[in-house]
């Protein structure tokens, strides 16, 4: 198991435990509703999950935190079973004839048929294969019940959304602009928002981000299944800060109602403003959409608040905002991550470029950390080194140190045949 499929498995497992962690759930019923459910586990495949073993991993991580999560690693690494290339083409026949049983059944019907032996080739084995050729076989989920809810508390729940924008001038071209915003379930006040000139995860990291620090944190975080709020890391951010990120149903915008509604008051109230005064610039467009959000949406009473302002039902419960202890912690956890393999030249490659990090780390599987600040290698989940752009002409204008093997000493002038 690698340390990709490692940190998989422990987001995995913190999505398991985090209705426990924040008492969102009864802890009885809980466990209840999950015995003999079975769960598509990352690395491992499907499989149940006992009570006593989710109480172990909720431990773990109030004791040490998300790295608890994280499966040990294998002291037998590199000497895993294979099966040969005849092997896989035979097992891989089987499994088309019979794709709808689960692949944990699967297995346990190669054994009886005599195809493989447990002891010989492991459940994982067969899973990792039937996952590299799409053939783990697809589960119809069915729609839940939807009701109208509102909770009681505010930083309780998030909803968060990206939505349309208006075309404005960008380099000199009309160019489509897009909206990401959260909105506080409870009080409907609006944590953070921005434009952006792209729907990529940048524009999630800086308004999550920026909503931590003006709002506090939210116990959950309740988005669609867009990209950007799949993203893994949205998901690490969350696992380290003690959120809880649940999505909605694919394709059911109804199920977060409100921020849909914030979008159309937004469209409704804002966005005739910048027809009667257009804005030049992205810049602009931000500025006077906060100023807008604080002079008018914040402090307008709300239907649905009993003759209150969002403003007046987030101040009234100021008790109920926790505040985020350690600031700093948001340089480093919404950074990207990949695992890299440092070359004998000190190098890797990232995005199609070449980076040097320290000589330390040559022939090591690193943990790399980037945004577009810079490049940062990490150990232990701590900030250890950075990597930097490798400048052929620089690198060849490098003083190297002489090899203390060289056969001529022209110190002393003496010639070696």
């Amino acid at each position: 198991m690698n340390e990709k499929e490692r940190e998989q498995v422990a987001l995995f497992r913190y999505g398991l435990i985090a209705p426990l962690l924040n008492e969102q759930v009864d802890a009885k019923e809980y466990f209840g509703e999950l015995v003999g459910k079975v769960h598509s586990i990352p690395y491992y495949g499907e499989r149940t999950v006992a009570e006593k073993t989710m109480k172990e991993w909720l431990l773990h991580y109030r004791r040490h935190g998300f790295e608890a999560l994280k499966p040990k690693k294998r002291t037998d690494r590199g000497n895993s079973r294979r099966l040969s290339a005849d092997d896989q083409d035979q097992l891989l026949e089987l499994r088309k004839k019979i794709l709808h049983m689960p692949v944990s059944v699967f297995y346990e019907h190669l054994i009886e048929l005599g195809e493989i032996k447990k002891n010989t080739i492991s459940y994982s084995t067969i899973n990792r294969l039937l996952k590299k050729h799409n053939l783990v076989g697809k589960r119809i989920v069915a729609t839940p019940e939807r009701k109208r809810f509102a909770h009681e508390r505010v930083n309780h729940l998030w909803q968060g959304d990206l939505s349309h924008g208006p075309y404005i001038p960008i380099d000199g071209k009309k160019k489509k602009t897009f909206l990401i915003a959260y909105i506080d379930d409870c009080s409907r006040l609006v944590p953070f928002g921005q434009f952006f000139s792209s729907e990529k995860f940048d524009g999630v990291r800086v308004v999550t981000k920026e909503a931590l620090l003006r709002r506090g944190k939210p116990t959950m975080i309740y988005a669609d299944n867009g990209k950007i709020y799949r993203s893994e890391t949205l998901q690490y951010a969350c696992a380290q800060l003690g959120i809880t990120l649940a999505h909605t149903q694919p394709y059911d915008p109804r199920a977060k109602g409100k921020i849909e509604r914030l979008f159309k008051t937004i469209q409704t109230r804002f966005y005739p403003l910048l027809q009667a005064k257009p804005v030049d610039s992205l810049e602009e467009l931000n500025e006077r959409f906060w100023r807008w959000l604080e002079e008018d949406y914040h402090r307008r009473i709300h239907a649905s608040l009993d003759g209150k302002t969002p403003h007046e039902v987030y101040q009234s419960q100021l008790e109920n905002v926790t505040l985020l202890e350690n600031t700093a912690i948001l340089d480093t956890i919404f950074l990207k991550r990949e695992h890299r393999k440092v070359k004998a030249d000190s190098t890797i490659t990232l995005n199609k470029q070449l980076y040097e990090v320290p000589p330390r780390f040559i022939g090591q599987s690193i943990d790399v950390r980037f945004d577009e600040t810079g490049i940062f290698v990490f150990e232990e989940d701590q900030r250890v080194a950075e990597a930097v752009p490798v400048s052929m002409t620089d690198n060849a204008k490098a003083k190297r140190v002489r090899s203390p093997f060289t056969l001529t000493d022209e110190k002393e002038g003496n010639d070696y045949v």
